[in-house]
């Protein structure tokens, strides 16, 4: 009884070794998501997160707050462990920082960038302007990033909508093939269809590039 007492001590403090509060300041965010506040981009948005290091998953996150000297801003952590950021120049001349508690050490913990549609632009069944407009968004993002250095920036060539079940395969109305939870749509198959038809909302939207 002692040496399993012993045990379950040793695993909490562990625990408790392992978790780490981290500060990042909240200019390092606005960096990226002040890219995106304009009518050209306005359906997408940047995920944040932290890449365990050589684990190919996302380290837990138990809570996330943008912190200034006179308020508290709660994030909102995805089941995913991401979260997004407001864009609010304020933030940044407050010095605000954005306080990360983690649930393993943050030296195994990278931070991770996600370009993807906003959750509003989510649904079951799109038209085929529907998916032009989110096309053109990521075409428009990287446009713009590559306006000086296009040689080195990708290309958008379609979009790739992921479902939150990993195991579905599903053929749409359309002919079009959701493989283990994952649907690449090529711009001619935009252009092809009238639209889409899928069996629920998709867990993400993001962009199809090729350099």
């Amino acid at each position: 009884m002692k040496r399993i007492a012993s045990a379950l001590i040793g695993a909490l403090l562990t625990t408790s070794v392992a978790a780490e509060m981290v500060n990042v300041e909240y200019s390092r965010f606005y960096s990226h998501v002040k890219k995106l506040d304009n009518e050209d981009t306005q359906a997408l948005q940047f995920a944040f997160g932290f890449l365990r290091v050589g684990g190919g998953r996302l380290c837990e996150i138990n809570n996330a707050e943008i912190v200034t000297d006179k308020q508290t801003i709660p994030l909102v952590v995805s089941d995913e462990y991401r979260f997004t950021v407001p864009t609010e120049k304020a933030l940044k001349l407050a010095n605000a920082y954005v306080r990360i508690d983690l649930s393993e050490a943050a030296n195994v913990c990278d931070m991770s960038v996600q370009l993807e549609t906003k959750s509003s632009y989510l649904t079951a069944s799109y038209t085929k302007e529907e998916l032009n407009f989110i096309y053109g968004q990521y075409e428009a993002f990287f446009n713009e990033m590559g306006s000086f250095l296009s040689f080195l920036m990708p290309t958008v060539k379609g979009l790739m909508l992921q479902f939150d079940d990993k195991n579905l395969d599903y053929i749409t109305p359309e002919g079009l093939h959701i493989n283990n939870g994952i649907l690449h749509l090529e711009q001619s198959e935009i252009n092809e269809n009238k639209g889409l038809t899928l069996p629920r909302a998709p867990l993400r939207v993001t962009a199809m590039a090729s350099s």
